[in-house]
């Protein structure tokens, strides 16, 4: 949260100076008079400057955007962002050429920006906000990829009575696996191995 001390001949002076310094607006920001200030007589004479503290409000929304907007420009890629805020959680879908690379290999790249962007929004922000970024819908279409490959091991592991041993999977990816079978009443599923090569286990019942 940006904090700015701003010193000038009115409390009107010393707010327009910060706005300025802060690049916002009067409604983004909150302040406090530390010294009204004094004109003097009709020649100046004895008069005090105003004194006056303007902090940024905290946008999560707008914190998040900032971070985004820095990191894509780094990658040299211009993306459309999209933010929906609903009670402490931020979705966040981003859009745009090239978003291959922000996903990475299964994901893990939009993992690793998601788990920074946390970092980021929540470093000042009360009460705690949880951000889910995505990119042109990436995880809706992966849930349904891995919705329908556990059905169809599951439906292999009745048939055979085997094990079946999944890839090595993140934390988000496993969970879609043991939700999508938690009811079946043929197959359980258990994640062994260490992060992050933990691996979800199909097997009978």
């Amino acid at each position: 949260m940006d904090s700015i001390e701003r010193v000038a001949k009115t409390v009107d002076d010393a707010i327009a100076e910060a706005l300025k310094t802060l690049n916002a607006t009067i409604d983004e920001v909150e302040y406090k008079v530390l010294d009204p200030g004094y004109k003097g007589t009709i020649f100046g004479i004895g008069s005090k400057p105003a004194r006056v503290l303007v902090t940024r409000k905290f946008d999560p929304v707008l914190v998040a955007k900032n971070f985004l907007r820095e990191v894509t420009i780094a990658m040299g890629l211009s993306v459309r962002i999209e933010t929906n805020m609903r009670d402490k959680h931020l979705f966040i879908n981003m859009y745009g050429e090239n978003m291959g690379i922000i996903i990475g290999k299964r994901g893990q790249t939009l993992d690793a920006l998601q788990y920074l962007m946390n970092l980021v929004v929540n470093r000042c922000g009360v009460p705690e906000i949880s951000v889910i970024l995505d990119s042109e819908n990436y995880r809706r279409r992966r849930r349904e990829t891995l919705e329908k490959l556990s059905h169809n091991l599951a439906r292999k592991v009745k048939e055979t009575r085997q094990i079946v041993t999944l890839e090595p999977m993140s934390r988000f990816e496993r969970h879609i696996i043991h939700t999508s079978l938690q009811y079946d009443r043929y197959v359980k599923t258990h994640s062994e191995g260490n992060e992050p090569f933990r691996n979800v286990i199909i097997s009978p019942k």
